[in-house]
């Protein structure tokens, strides 16, 4: 059995980063949270912490800390069981949510929830399953309507994509259409390796595939703004591009081309009621994307 005081010393080195930090939130000495872990450790037979700056868990460590968080929510949602048990401040959980989501709908959800304290993973949709399959986080915004084993799947509805650059990038590189030549020779932008919209899009409008050259720059904002300042056309979701359309900072490539993504909200049936006001929060904030 997994000493409680160990566990809690080992979870809070990871989520303040150091084992000096975890001291001053435990209300201890730094000594006897490194001696904590250290005893952890021992008993498992494990490394569990890299002692980098900051702090990074070992393979084993994040299957740990995954654990040491769903007893968390399940020692909230006792205490509120029972009125008379006092609820941690804050409890933490690890949920992956995706980049275009949370550039969009998910942060006004997260806001309304009381009581957790969170840490986002940000992953491509297609991707965001095999976390939670991996035990690694404890709730997952996925594109896929297949439960991970264990998990219920709740739809959430569709987050509809446009492609769109800068006039002037418009003028220089698509003067004679959307085609698949010009697609070819014009420079996309990709939020990273897993990304496969615009391959997908330009595959919709052109009926074409192949390789895109493309600029790499992991923020759904980040990506927005250089389309703006001419660097590459992209696509993104429209409701955050629609406002910069109407202004002419952007045009929209093809109005007849739109991509849908089903967005799934998954969460292990042991977490589901110590997240049910997550749940809850977030499927209000989903009617704002298209349901099908």
């Amino acid at each position: 059995m997994i000493d409680s005081a160990a566990l809690a010393a080992f979870a809070a080195v990871l989520h303040t980063g150091s084992f000096e930090a975890a001291a001053g939130r435990l209300r201890v000495t730094q000594s006897a949270v490194s001696q904590r872990v250290k005893t952890l450790e021992e008993a498992l037979g494990t490394t569990l912490i890299r002692r980098t700056r900051p702090a990074t868990p070992t393979d084993a460590g994040r299957r740990l800390l995954s654990h040491a968080e769903t007893l968390g929510l399940l020692e909230r949602e006792l205490a509120r069981e029972l009125a008379w048990l006092a609820a941690p401040r804050a409890t933490p959980v690890r949920i992956a949510v995706t980049a275009d989501s949370l550039a969009t709908w998910v942060l006004p959800a997260l806001a309304t929830v009381e009581g957790l304290l969170y840490d986002l993973v940000i992953d491509d949709q297609d991707h965001s399953a095999d976390l939670l399959r991996a035990g690694e986080v404890a709730a997952a915004i996925t594109a896929s309507a297949r439960p991970v084993s264990g998990c219920d799947a709740l739809p959430l509805g569709h987050l509809r994509y446009i492609a769109f650059a800068a006039p002037g990038f418009v003028a220089a590189h698509f003067a004679h259409g959307v085609t698949a030549e010009a697609l070819a020779a014009a420079p996309a932008l990709t939020f990273n390796r897993k990304d496969r919209l615009q391959r997908a899009w330009a595959e919709a409008a052109t009926g074409a595939r192949g390789p895109l050259l493309t600029h790499y720059l992991g923020s759904t904002h980040g990506i927005t703004e250089a389309a703006c300042a001419g660097l590459g056309w992209a696509v993104n979701p429209d409701c955050l591009i629609a406002p910069l359309i109407a202004e002419g900072r952007l045009v929209d490539l093809d109005p007849a081309t739109r991509i849908e993504t089903p967005l799934f909200w998954q969460v292990p049936r042991q977490n589901t009621a110590a997240l049910a006001d997550l749940t809850r929060a977030l499927r209000r904030a989903a009617p704002g994307l298209r349901q099908t």
